[in-house]
């Protein structure tokens, strides 16, 4: 026979349990709530061209690289838009450039220029031809120098590039610039081709860019 206090002892125990269990799941409810709220909080946002930040109003995002050795070649994002790269094979050896309108973005013309079995010539034509207020992204693949002139190189710099004179057989070379720019570009990017940093037999290593062009608003 149970005794009336085993009752009331096991009915304490039973609502004890009971108490400590609705605790439980409402702390478990409360932490499960926070966790999904910091997950959604953390959540990182992705960027244009996947830069590190996002670009202020009026400018475009861009990111690009160098071509790897001669095996591969360079990309170039902007505004999220990948217009030149491997993958699209609108890539080859030499200079590789792509013109954009400085004020909607978008791309008017791509291009490449073998600059060691190839000839100047046209190179320096399609510079010539460059319209004021555009924009001028050119990177590098595989050897961008040997048949780069004096007349060549003097129509870079004027699209703002400080080292285009200094540019050597295998140089890794990017550059943003301009036509109508009137101070050196900030956004260039040149390493040397020597022996003794080279990351790749006869190569040096990538190089890689990102930034934000101001949009031409006149």
């Amino acid at each position: 026979m149970v005794r009336p206090g085993g009752i009331l002892k096991a009915v304490t125990l039973i609502s004890a349990i009971l108490l400590v269990a609705f605790l439980a799941f409402q702390l478990l409810e409360i932490n499960g709530d926070f966790k999904f709220g910091s997950v959604i909080s953390a959540k990182p946002v992705k960027h244009k061209c996947g830069l590190s930040k996002a670009c202020p109003p009026e400018h475009f995002a861009f990111k690009m690289a160098s071509g790897a050795a001669s095996v591969v070649g360079p990309r170039m994002c902007l505004e999220d838009n990948l217009i030149m790269s491997g993958v699209k094979n609108n890539v080859g050896r030499g200079i590789n450039i792509a013109l954009i309108d400085g004020k909607t973005g978008t791309v008017i013309q791509t291009a490449f220029f073998d600059m060691w079995g190839g000839d100047v010539a046209p190179f320096i034509k399609f510079l010539k031809e460059i319209q004021d207020g555009v924009v001028v992204m050119m990177a590098s693949f595989d050897d961008p120098a040997t048949k780069l002139n004096d007349e060549a190189r003097k129509l870079i710099a004027d699209l703002g590039s400080s080292s285009v004179g200094n540019l050597g057989f295998r140089d890794n070379w990017i550059f943003v610039g301009g036509k109508g720019i009137k101070t050196k570009s900030p956004f260039e990017q040149h390493i040397k081709n020597k022996a003794e940093t080279n990351k790749f037999e006869g190569w040096p290593e990538v190089l890689e860019m990102e930034g934000c062009i101001p949009r031409r608003l006149n």
